[in-house]
């Protein structure tokens, strides 16, 4: 999917404080590079190697060099610049934008956005927004939630309990993040964040209950917005699962999105304190991030015991 100037000013209303000066009617141009640059060298009149299709961002320095120039001057470096089809031109500082770069602007069809932010702030952060609109991202049917810092998505088909262990959970102290269905999301640093969809945020869905409010109830803390995904508990029937795990010597993954994520396959039965055993999972999980793994140390030590006794 293409990424449009739509897109990164929408998203950057609230975040980055984006404001549309004009162009409304040209906010469907494509966005070809998910990058911020400032064209300090093409407005100077060096205009061969423009990174002309990221979008632009005149901060003081570039509006303080512009207002130096003669008017003919100035109109000519613009209109070079502008004809180099750039996608759009964000200016900082809430500075005002010169009458002569607004009417270049139409001639060439280029929307001109303004925030308040300092230019290096509004760089750092506007990249960092592009980065996240154009990571690739899936949704998912699972709930996820925050365990003691390991985000955990529990799967499974419909009625086997995942909004009710999720509710276990938080109502232990843990955290919901997305109830039903969750968004994931690759980010820069190559790991997989879960989300909530918008229009379901803060909700879940309890069977015979009916739609309840997470924060309402269960207060503020028992909510994330964002969390990184470190494990799947795939549910299922306890009588559907002819061979169960006993050891955890043989863990299982899954690709999602090009990461390795591990799974847990954990049966439903009669007596079984599921939320219970999701919190012992997660702890593991973060012992065995620390480097712990407590199957492969007690497979090593019964070997050695073994050994030991076949030598004797």
């Amino acid at each position: 999917m293409s990424l449009t100037v739509r897109d990164f000013y929408e998203a950057g209303r609230e975040s980055l404080s984006l404001e549309l000066i004009r162009g409304e009617k040209q906010l469907d141009r494509i966005i070809p590079e998910a990058a911020l640059n400032r064209p300090g060298l093409a407005l100077a009149g060096f205009l061969q190697y423009v990174a002309n299709k990221r979008v632009q961002v005149l901060g003081l320095a570039e509006l303080t060099y512009l207002k130096s120039l003669k008017a003919a001057e100035r109109r000519e470096r613009l209109t070079g610049f502008f004809e180099k089809h750039i996608p759009a031109l964000v200016v900082t500082r809430n500075r005002l934008v010169p009458k002569e770069l607004l009417l270049i602007s139409e001639a060439f069809h280029v929307p001109v956005l303004r925030t308040p932010m300092i230019t290096m702030d509004f760089v750092n952060r506007g990249t960092l927004l592009l980065e996240d609109l154009t990571s690739p991202r899936m949704m998912a049917q699972g709930t996820t939630v925050d365990v003691m810092g390991i985000g955990v998505m529990l799967e499974g088909e419909p009625g086997i309990g995942k909004s009710e262990t999720a509710m276990a959970l938080v109502r232990r102290g843990h955290s919901l993040v997305a109830d039903d269905t969750t968004v994931l999301q690759r980010d820069s640093t190559g790991d997989i964040v879960a989300s909530a969809v918008d229009v379901t945020q803060f909700h879940m869905e309890i069977r015979g209950l009916g739609i309840i409010h997470v924060p309402s109830l269960f207060g503020v803390a028992s909510m994330r917005l964002r969390m990184k995904l470190d494990m799947v508990v795939c549910l299922h029937h306890q009588r559907s699962m002819e061979d169960v795990d006993r050891t955890g010597l043989a863990p299982q993954s899954r690709d999602i999105l090009g990461v390795s994520v591990p799974v847990l396959n954990l049966p439903v039965g009669p007596g079984r304190d599921i939320s219970l055993i999701i919190e012992v999972a997660a702890m593991n999980q973060k012992l065995k991030f620390l480097g712990h793994d407590a199957a492969k140390e007690l497979d090593e030590r019964l070997i050695k015991t073994l050994l030991r006794k076949a030598t004797r």
